[in-house]
């Protein structure tokens, strides 16, 4: 929303990823289990993301304006142990019930899904359902006094699969795309340096929603994996008006804009 901000240094975020991927453990999510997340662009979004593969586990986001249908499909595809997603989000002034587009594609697949876990952005709790056993609450989780900030990284073969990401379906049914560790995380981290010429005093913006591949590779994977000072964007280009972006690269500074 327009003025509100949030800022990590690399120590931060390696902090978060850390205790998140703790979290994922905790509901015993290990190398290989699959872990969809369904999230507005919010923090939460890149670190749930960074600490699934910080164990191994394979990220499925799916953008977070998706309907109930469009969840269904993936989560029957792709069968997923745990959700991440949040009691709802902000999009050019309207709210998304994000906990009940869950509980409505769930309702209707025949995956069951052990775990969702409930991140807090809206302070919207009046859902149509809570289901006790399955559904929790992030902020309670991370009260835990022995839930610890150091997580080791689990060494993977440069095959292994890193996340799947769906097509978005407008010429048939979704196809899972399974990108694997090694070849994805050096395309992404070079043509990041090259195509966009980074230097190490530039602030990069990419103004994709990670929901799409596009914001996989330029907002995580390349940029961080080059040590890059890059914005995450939670709103939309015409909200509250048509100046948004402008304003917001002349508050930041942003001197590569994609």
């Amino acid at each position: 929303k327009p003025g509100e901000t949030r800022t990590y240094t690399y120590q931060q975020l390696h902090r978060e990823v850390s205790i998140h991927a703790n979290v994922l453990k905790r509901f015993g999510i290990k190398r290989g289990d699959r872990v969809l997340i369904y999230l507005p662009m919010i923090p939460e979004l890149a670190i749930f993301a960074l600490a699934c593969t910080r164990i191994g586990a394979v990220h499925s986001v799916v953008f977070g304006g998706f309907s109930p249908e469009s969840l269904q499909s993936r989560i029957d595809d792709a069968k997923p142990s745990l959700i991440v997603t949040s009691d709802a989000g902000f999009r050019g002034g309207r709210i998304i019930d994000m906990k009940k587009n869950i509980d409505e594609a769930l309702q209707r697949s025949e995956h069951k899904v052990q775990h969702v876990i409930v991140a807090e952005r809206v302070g919207n709790e009046t859902y149509t359902v809570w289901n006790e056993g399955r559904d929790h609450h992030l902020r309670d989780i991370l009260n835990s006094p022995d839930l610890s900030d150091e997580c080791p990284p689990e060494e993977m073969d440069a095959e292994d699969p890193l996340f799947i990401l769906y097509t978005s379906g407008s010429t048939g049914k979704p196809k899972g795309v399974l990108h694997t560790t090694g070849g994805y995380l050096l395309g992404a981290n070079m043509t990041f340096n090259y195509v966009f010429d980074h230097k190490p005093d530039d602030t990069f913006w990419c103004t994709a929603d990670i929901g799409w591949v596009t914001g996989h590779s330029y907002i995580l994977y390349g940029p961080l994996s080059n040590g890059a000072t890059s914005l995450m964007f939670e709103g939309v280009p015409s909200y509250p008006d048509a100046g948004r972006f402008w304003q917001i690269c002349d508050k930041f500074g942003v001197t590569v804009f994609y």
